[in-house]
């Protein structure tokens, strides 16, 4: 089998609505190494789009799955439960920020658990409108193209969006809009467009995933608490995508000094099987009727069995403190060679959640096209790497955290000969 023979094959039977960032076919993978269908190994930088943290095919995930395989596969928590679901929501609810009790239903992806979190807060306080920021990625639903603020390619063409949802500039000094104008913004909704009486929620993600690894200011978190607080609206962070220990900490939110009430949890608990979750306090979560919010494959017995393992392994190999260090090289190298690469604007991001932001210098705009021939010149030599933001103009940097310390090195030999080559072309 050869790569483009397959993609040959793609292109007659997969719809070009599903994007693929690479033509490149997967064989196996392990840890941080993919090998292509041609035997070609590459180093994984995307993990999956910060899915397996964990590493690919970590032993401890193999084997918690297996073990759950030898046992059954699938039951439907919601007609024949299991004790391992009860488990995992204690285990989450002890570590989730707030001192406060709380509930958690699991579900199977990050945007099923961003609607469950929507559909529960409206229910909760008896509002339907819903805040959430330009920039923010919330998923492919309709509600979660609804709360996302990006256009392209995630919203166009798909008719009109659901009503009550509004957005305010997400705060980025990077491009002009400070927390004060943010904050400035979120009063001038309240004055103009809707009421905050009828304000069910607002939804911003500690960490900008899609639109651009920007991460939230601290005292912008802590107006947005005191904003909720004052009209009775429920603070919703969404952490589908800064996932477990990415950012140095279990939660991004562990970063702030506030907390959420009811947080969609990252898909990537389970390292690789499907896996999300919608927590809360305890009088929010109990505010639907048995059967409203849940699914038929939510708390898969094998992506709970993984979510365990993950766990595990966060806390026996120290992630979150190897996430801080890796993080740091990271950006050490970049920041080494920024003064010769006047394109390389910003360099950013809290543990191993890291970006890179290019603009064209002779016109002081954000380049795309420097970042995706990056990109491309990096593939080219072996490292899958992910472009994200508004413009296109950022890379995002999510390689496992479990990744070797040679490997890791030799990444960063490719990435930065990579921006040397395509700064000199």
């Amino acid at each position: 089998m050869t790569n483009s023979a397959i993609s040959e094959r793609k292109n007659q039977s997969i719809s070009r609505g599903v994007g693929m960032t690479t033509q490149i076919y997967a064989d196996r993978a392990e840890n941080s190494e993919i090998w292509d269908v041609e035997g070609r190994r590459y180093i994984d930088f995307s993990s999956g789009i910060a899915v397996v943290n964990t590493g690919h095919r970590h032993p401890r995930v193999i084997e918690a799955v297996k073990a759950q395989l030898d046992r059954f596969t699938h039951t439907c928590y919601q007609v024949v439960p299991y004790e391992s679901y009860i488990r995992l929501a204690e285990r989450l609810n002890g570590m989730l920020p707030g001192k406060f009790d709380k509930k958690t239903i699991f579900l199977t992806t990050g945007a099923e658990a961003v609607e469950n979190a929507i559909k529960i807060a409206r229910n909760a306080t008896g509002r339907p409108a819903v805040i959430a920021f330009s920039g923010g990625f919330h998923g492919r639903t309709f509600m979660g193209m609804a709360l996302t603020g990006k256009v392209v390619p995630y919203k166009v063409g798909f008719g009109a969006m659901p009503a009550d949802v509004f957005h305010a500039p997400f705060p980025v000094a990077l491009h002009g809009v400070s927390v004060a104008d943010s904050l400035a913004a979120l009063d001038r909704l309240f004055k103009a467009d809707v009421d905050p009486a009828r304000v069910a929620a607002i939804i911003v993600e500690p960490v900008q995933g899609e639109g651009g690894f920007y991460e939230a200011p601290r005292d912008f978190m802590t107006a947005l608490r005191k904003i909720c607080d004052q009209h009775g609206m429920l603070l919703i962070a969404d952490e589908v995508q800064t996932g477990f220990a990415r950012t140095g900490k279990m939660f991004a939110m562990d970063h702030h000094e506030v907390a959420a009430e009811n947080p969609p949890w990252p898909k990537r608990r389970a390292g690789g099987p499907p896996g999300g979750a919608a927590p809360g306090r305890p009088e929010i979560c109990h505010a639907p009727r048995p059967g409203g919010p849940g699914g038929t494959y939510g708390g898969s017995p094998i992506g709970v069995a993984a979510a365990h393992a993950v766990l595990d392994v966060i806390d026996e190999e120290k992630l979150c403190d190897r996430a801080n260090t890796l993080g740091n090289r990271l950006k050490q190298r970049l920041q080494s060679i920024r003064d010769e690469a006047p394109e390389i604007v910003d360099i950013r991001g809290p543990g191993f959640m890291n970006a890179v932001e290019f603009n064209d210098v002779t016109k002081g705009l954000p380049s795309s096209e420097l970042a995706n021939a990056v990109r491309l010149k990096a593939l080219d030599k072996g490292l899958i790497l992910l472009t994200c933001g508004v413009y296109g103009n950022v890379i995002r940097f999510l390689a496992p955290i479990t990744i070797q310390d040679a490997v890791m090195n030799e990444a960063l030999d490719i990435l930065e000969s990579s921006i040397r080559e395509v700064r000199a072309a």
